[in-house]
Parts: C-alpha cells; structure tokens; sequence
C-alpha cells in the first residue's frame, strides 16, 4: 500500500487527467467521480513501481481507461439513462468551444481516445500506441480518420 504522501502527490498531479480523460469517454459527472475513485483506489492498492514519470502517467492512462470501458460494458450502465442526458446542461463555454467539444464527443469511443491524448495530453502516436497497446500505424489511421470525422462535422477545409 502506497503511503499518504505518494497519494497526495499522485492526486495533484492526475487528477484532471483522469477526470478530463473520464469525462470524454463517459460523459457523466457523476460516472467520472466513480472512476475517479476507482483509479486511484486502485493506486492506493497497487504494489506496481514505477520506473519514472512517464511509466506512472501512462499507468493512470490506462486503468483510466479499462474503468472506462468496464463501466461502459455494464448491465447497469446499459440499461439506466442518468441524470445528466435527461437534464440540459448550462452553456458556459464559448460557442466555438462548445461545438469543438460536442464533436470530440461524438466521435465513436476509439477515436476520443486519441484525440484526447494526442491533442490534450500531447502524446505522439508511437506513445499512444505503447499506452493503448495498439500498433502506431493503428494510430496514425485513427488519428487520421478522426480528424476527416471532426471535419465534417465542423465544416473545416480539405488542407487541414
């Protein structure tokens, strides 16, 4: 078990990763803070050490992620529509932003996944292939289709 100052440390330094990273792939505040939750319970617990930095922000990366996709493949998840997609949000982003997000989000599950941690955490694609276990032309093929999806929902240029 990982002492109280190792867990503090962690906290500050991917808290908003984790929930940023929760909150593409859910959508729910409330769904985020369980998981939230759950990862770093899961860090308390872990006996993993971790060679430096990169290794322990690609660890969050990925429990984050599996938490994600556990929750998603839910009975109880399926089947129970939250709060959060009955009720409207209040807009407090600006109009650009907002409409950027929204098409980030409704981009199919995989293709957040890059672009978040391409275009949000600034990942490159041989990294994000070693954190989502994926080959890296894999990548440059997600990266590329995602942003030819965000182009046509947004309506930007054919140069890029």
């Amino acid at each position: 078990m990982r002492s109280e100052q190792e867990v503090n440390k962690a906290i500050e330094q991917y808290s908003d990763m984790v929930r940023r990273l929760c909150m593409i792939q859910l959508k729910s505040y409330a769904d985020t803070e369980d998981i939230f939750q759950t990862v770093f319970l899961k860090y308390v617990l872990s006996s993993v050490a971790f060679e430096n930095e990169e290794h322990e922000k690609a660890w969050f990366i990925r429990v984050t992620i599996n938490a994600c996709k556990d929750l998603l493949k839910s009975f109880f998840h399926r089947h129970v529509t939250s709060l959060d997609e009955i009720l409207e949000r209040p807009v407090q982003m600006r109009e650009d932003h907002r409409e950027v997000l929204e098409a980030v989000l409704s981009l199919p599950q995989k293709y957040r996944e890059v672009v978040y941690l391409h275009y949000y955490e600034g990942y490159t694609a041989p990294e994000i292939s070693r954190i989502l276990g994926k080959k890296v032309n894999t990548i440059y093929t997600l990266l590329t289709r995602s942003k030819q999806m965000l182009r046509e929902k947004l309506g930007g240029d054919e140069d890029g």
